[in-house]
């Protein structure tokens, strides 16, 4: 059994060289890791239909499996995408 640090339990304020992010900063890393996420999956997914079409050994459902990553986690991000515009428009209509 592997015993893990204390390390992540500290804020980000008390390790040494980090700057303290802001809720939107977090946000916006956390979208962009999603993208950058989402399509590395879908590049995943065209390189092993690249493989499979030219032979190099993946099977068929390795390729159809990488393919149904991709579309899922594409079909999660544009679902986050319309949450995240209909708060928008929500928050644009409440009175100040």
């Amino acid at each position: 059994m592997k015993i893990e640090g204390f390390g992540n339990l500290l804020p980000n304020a008390m390790e040494p060289g980090k700057v303290k992010q802001t809720g939107a900063d977090k946000l916006s890393n956390t979208f962009s890791d999603l993208i950058k996420d989402v399509n590395q999956d879908q590049i995943n997914s065209q390189n092993s239909i690249e493989k499979f079409v030219s032979g190099d050994g993946v099977q068929l459902h390795e390729v159809m499996i990488a393919g149904e990553k991709a579309k899922t986690s594409l079909e999660l991000l544009m679902e986050i995408r319309n949450k995240t515009v209909d708060m928008f428009k929500e928050l644009t209509r409440m009175p100040i």
